[in-house]
């Protein structure tokens, strides 16, 4: 651990005034608080931080939301001065702006442009702290690590509430920060890693679907108790701009308190409202091309741009029928001036609802369709398209997720293919949009009444916008022993591969096991030693491990070592690798250790190598690309 690190981690905390809850999001992020000295259990006292931000060159507005979006204007581009924010910057900060100008500016000029820097950050296949965005940028624009442009969104936010709340440090405040509930061990490591370079203190990590569900709670004062019942099924379906997320919550009732308990999360799906405003893109550039306009891989970029304005505008507004689209001239060698284009209601409602909300049955499933040998680098968007194919997947995986729920009085359908959730919560900006929630809504209860099931409820009042801030802000407070709390501990099972030992046989590699190293369910703030398994651990050079997860096994218990298993029970993920520091032996030493498993408080999963003198070692996921190593 650096010094830095060192010296963040052993401040001496102050009370904090307020519970501050983070939404990192794709296309937008957000703030929201609760006063702890004003909240009495579920009934609290909360607000949402306006956010200063640059809406034009010189001129600063207060938002909602921040766009996440970070321009690299040219060095000439903008007077001096025109960046200034209400709060002091460094030289490095007035070199990119973030926010709605960033946004905008962006649409006409998209190769200075960073976008989707959340879903970068996740990416297994890149190095996530290199200097990779825009991944289409020219030599002379200065790229930015997905890490860095993150930390600029957090960074952003702590000195607006600084800015707004000068007497309620935000170093001093309970500070939750939301996360995909598909996100890995490492890029979970890395969303923390991005909030400590941005000056959070002890930042609490939270799944997105939880706090979707959260911030219902919340806004319900009470009346939630009324609209759930034990044994229920609640699916959260969060589509937002990059990730398509799916969770499944029951509720228990344990001592005739309720008790929702989160029993599955889906996989990492790279689909959502960016995939929707690409695909409109090239319908738009279709019929360009039909009447003789041809654009060109910058142009198009733009024209995506356009093309998501268009969809916010079109899905959430009935009364708007045309919105107007202005693809950027290249020059009049290309094309003579600005090209103007329009996408009506009907087709972007037609298009979304048939290619990324297809009416189909409870046995369809996503297609998969062999890659090509070479591919550009970019993000490993879902081939399929369809959200609907995604979830009826998700729900057939989990049909035993309650199974073995200790105390949970649902119904068990016998002859079930899926498991049948009794009440759906939609999450996401999608959803403005009640053309696709009807969608949804109607797909799930046809393959409920196809089993002859009762049909599932919506749960009403969300805040698409805001539900994840808030809901992030009010399990802030939860956590300091109010309100309603979530339970379920990890989401996953996590396994390291240990390859078996065996005499070489020409043609054949040696057979993998699986060892779990921490089970599903784990308790936050647990640590777990693997019963009777020592390894030898080469110290001074580093060692790597293979890495699998499972959102499936839920009985495997660590230290369990598996033979066999099926193809979609666990999923590779990155590698782990461990560094031990000699500590007076030579390099190349082994060191005999056993291997614990600690689920920390603040969100993320974390790996020890204990060797029997007591010395400790954290085993590190790796977050580098393949191809860097």
């Amino acid at each position: 651990m650096s010094d830095a690190m060192n010296a963040i981690t052993n401040v001496t905390p102050t009370a904090p005034r307020y519970a501050i809850g983070i939404d990192l999001g794709t296309t937008h992020s957000a703030l929201s608080y609760v006063d702890l000295s004003a909240s009495d259990g579920e009934k609290t006292a909360h607000g949402v931080l306006a956010i200063p931000q640059l809406t034009a060159p010189g001129t600063v507005e207060d938002l909602a939301l921040l766009p996440s979006f970070l321009y690299l204007p040219h060095a000439d581009e903008l007077a001096p001065g025109e960046l200034s924010l209400p709060w002091p910057q460094s030289a490095a900060e007035q070199t990119a702006v973030a926010g709605e100008m960033a946004r905008s500016r962006g649409a006409t000029t998209p190769i200075r442009l960073v976008s989707s820097a959340k879903s970068w950050l996740c990416h297994p296949g890149v190095d996530r702290r290199a200097a990779i965005l825009p991944p289409d940028a020219p030599a002379e624009v200065a790229r930015v690590s997905p890490f860095d442009a993150s930390t600029r969104y957090l960074a952003h936010l702590r000195q607006a509430w600084n800015h707004a709340h000068p007497e309620a440090p935000f170093d001093e405040q309970a500070v939750t920060v939301t996360i995909p509930a598909s996100f890995d061990p490492a890029a979970r490591e890395l969303t923390a890693a991005a909030a400590q370079a941005a000056g959070y203190r002890a930042p609490t990590l939270l799944e997105e679907p939880q706090a979707a569900l959260y911030s219902w709670i919340q806004g319900s004062e009470g009346r939630w108790r009324k609209d759930v019942k034990p044994g229920d099924i609640i699916l959260v379906v969060d589509v937002g701009g990059g990730t398509s997320d799916f969770s499944l919550i029951a509720v228990l009732e344990r001592d005739g308190v309720l008790e929702p308990h989160r029993v599955a999360v889906g996989d990492h799906i790279l689909l959502g409202g960016d995939n929707m405003d690409l695909a409109l893109a090239h319908l738009v550039a279709r019929k360009l091309a039909a009447a003789g306009t041809q654009l060109d891989a910058w142009q198009l970029r733009a024209l995506t741009y356009g093309c998501r304005a268009a969809k916010e505008q079109l899905l959430a507004d009935a009364s708007a029928e045309v919105w107007p689209i202005v693809v950027p001239s290249r020059g009049s060698k290309l094309i003579g001036g600005s090209i103007r284009t329009e996408l009506t209601r009907d087709e972007v409602t037609t298009f979304i609802l048939d290619g990324f909300f297809p009416s189909v049955d409870a046995a369809a499933r996503p297609a998969v369709r062999t890659r090509a040998g070479l591919t550009q680098l970019g993000l490993p968007y879902a081939q399929d398209a369809g959200v609907t194919r995604h979830l009826a997947a998700f729900l057939a995986r989990q049909l035993g997720a309650t199974g073995e729920l200790q105390g949970y009085s649902g119904a068990h359908h016998a002859g079930a293919t899926f498991l049948h959730p009794t009440a759906v919560l939609f999450n996401g900006g999608v959803f403005k949009s009640d053309l696709l929630v009807k969608r949804v809504m109607d797909t799930i209860n046809e393959w409920l009444y196809m089993e002859d099931a009762p049909a599932a409820r919506m749960l009403a009042g969300a805040d698409l916008d805001l539900a994840v801030a808030r809901g992030a802000a009010y399990y802030s407070y939860v956590r300091r022993g109010a309100g309603v709390r979530i339970r379920g501990g990890t989401a996953r099972a996590y396994y390291v591969a240990v390859e078996s030992a065996m005499p070489a046989i020409p043609g054949m590699e040696p057979p993998i096991q699986a060892l779990c190293v921490a089970p599903f369910g784990m308790e936050e703030g647990s640590e777990i030693e693997l019963p009777a398994q020592q390894f030898g651990l080469v110290v001074g050079e580093p060692v790597n491990f293979r890495f699998f997860g499972s959102t499936v096994r839920r009985h495997d218990r660590i230290g369990e070592l598996l033979d066999f298993w099926a193809a979609d029970e666990l999923q590779e993920l990155n590698e782990i690798q461990a560094t031990l520091s000699p500590e007076g032996r030579q390099a190349g030493d082994i060191v005999q250790v056993k291997l614990h498993a600690l689920a920390t408080e603040s969100g993320t999963l974390e790996l020890l190598a204990v060797a029997s003198s007591g010395e400790r070692w954290k085993v590190e996921f790796d977050v580098r690309a393949a191809a860097t190593e």
